[in-house]
């Protein structure tokens, strides 16, 4: 029977060899710690620490700020220095909280629980104090995902260990070193959902990984793994759904609207995290690689620790890098300043020595097709960035330009190197920005 996947897609120059035999270190922080308050979607956390008040790791220091928001919790303990606004990845300037590091990581109390003794409720508020989210880069609250309007419709709860981005490996690692913890988040999941089953999705690339989860499962029957053809974007929600099972979801859906959960593997770690040990989401698995970096490894690091100290944790740069990237080359964030913190929803930071793509010439469209047959969502990518070029939005929402789900492939394999994905994608938020004014 063939490998599970989707129509479409590319098979980018993966660079996960840099550091996918590297094992999780664990690197603790020098410097000050930067708490974003917006690191989710939706409301951004309303602080309830204020200058000079001490702190202690694992302390509420931010409420949810509406149902579709999250607390945020210190990773260090120390004085709070005050509550500012600070640059993030993604080159915007958010309100933080601000904590000097007293360098004790002292912890508040953490009350653990038998998550066989919870009702659904009390699972789900276990996993909203404790502050988790989408971890695969989306930050959406995984207290409102995992409480869907009908649980009795969920079907399939699948946990995506796809990581088809080229050069990460932190959820590789994750799988390789705690196979136990993804397995044990999953099952808390499926407390949920009585009539679902669940899915450990993996691609072909990781055998070592696919091979462990297969032993860890087997003797539980609702619990199977899927292997995955390794293809870019495998990993995709929309993606990740219709190669396993078959079914499709567009932009006006969600995946409960035809019986899917998606977690990504850190997420369902976190959830086991807070709902058996108590614990919120103060820590994370990021990769610092690319052939710019001296020692490509895996870090377990704390929220709100700087990316320069990582960067230099990994030896630091072989030459001034031509670009660094958070995230990874295909969806992931240019970064121009390095004193940015790393948030909940940080998965790598990728040091190149050459840029690609301003180094590559602009030129005309060649109408050769190559943009459409690898379109995931099966739209007209060239069309698409033309109209957004000319501000056209009555005719780019026409041409169906809210389905393109933002991946890269069509910019990756464009012989004319346009930048189709990134006119496609401002195009879009202006198109959501008038929805929401009207």
């Amino acid at each position: 029977m063939g490998k599970l996947t989707f129509k479409g897609g590319v098979h980018p120059y993966d660079g996960k060899e840099l550091s996918k035999n590297s094992p999780i270190e664990k690197y603790l922080p020098k410097g000050e710690m930067v708490y974003p308050l917006s690191q989710h979607i939706g409301a951004p956390s309303v602080p309830c620490v204020k200058k000079g008040d001490h702190v202690l790791a694992g302390q509420k220091i931010a409420d949810a700020g509406g149902f579709v928001s999250v607390p945020l919790h210190a990773s260090v303990s120390g004085t709070v220095k005050g509550i500012e606004r600070r640059l993030t990845a993604t080159g915007t300037m958010a309100e933080s909280i601000i904590i000097e590091n007293d360098q004790q990581y002292e912890e508040t109390e953490f009350y653990s629980a038998d998550p066989e003794s919870l009702s659904a409720s009390e699972i789900l508020d276990r996993i909203r104090e404790g502050g988790v989210v989408g971890m695969g880069g989306a930050g959406f609250p995984t207290h409102v995902k995992l409480a869907p309007k009908d649980p009795a419709a969920i079907e399939y709860v699948l946990v995506n260990g796809a990581e088809c981005e080229p050069y990460l490996t932190s959820d590789y690692r994750r799988m390789l070193e705690e196979p136990e913890k993804v397995v044990a988040g999953l099952e808390i999941i499926l407390r949920l959902f009585d009539r679902a089953k669940g899915y450990i999705c993996i691609e072909d690339n990781k055998p070592d990984c696919i091979a462990k989860m297969k032993d860890l499962v087997k003797d539980r029957p609702r619990i199977e793994v899927k292997e995955l053809m390794t293809k870019y974007p495998q990993g995709g929600e929309r993606t990740l759904i219709y190669a396993v099972t078959g079914r499709q979801i567009n932009s006006t859906m969600l995946p409960a609207d035809v019986g899917c959960i998606v977690d990504n593997v850190d997420t369902v770690t976190a959830i086991y995290h807070a709902v058996a040990l108590g614990r919120p989401v103060i820590s994370r698995i990021i990769t610092v690689t690319g052939d710019d970096v001296v020692s490509p490894k895996n870090f377990t690091v704390l929220t709100g620790t700087c990316m320069q100290e990582l960067i230099q944790a990994a030896g630091g740069l072989k030459t001034e890098a031509a670009k660094i990237v958070s995230g990874g080359p295909m969806m992931g964030f240019a970064l121009y300043d390095l004193n940015v913190p790393c948030v909940k929803t940080t998965s790598a930071f990728l040091c190149m020595e050459h840029d690609p793509v301003s180094e590559a010439t602009v030129t005309a469209c060649i109408n050769c097709g190559r943009c459409v047959k690898v379109c995931p969502g099966r739209v007209l990518p060239s069309r698409l960035a033309t109209l957004a070029e000319r501000g056209d939005m009555e005719g780019f929402e026409k041409m169906n330009g809210m389905e393109c789900c933002e991946c890269g492939c069509c910019s990756y394999v464009c012989p004319a190197k346009r930048p189709l994905t990134q006119s496609i994608k401002s195009m879009r938020k202006m198109v959501l920005a008038s929805r929401r004014k009207k």
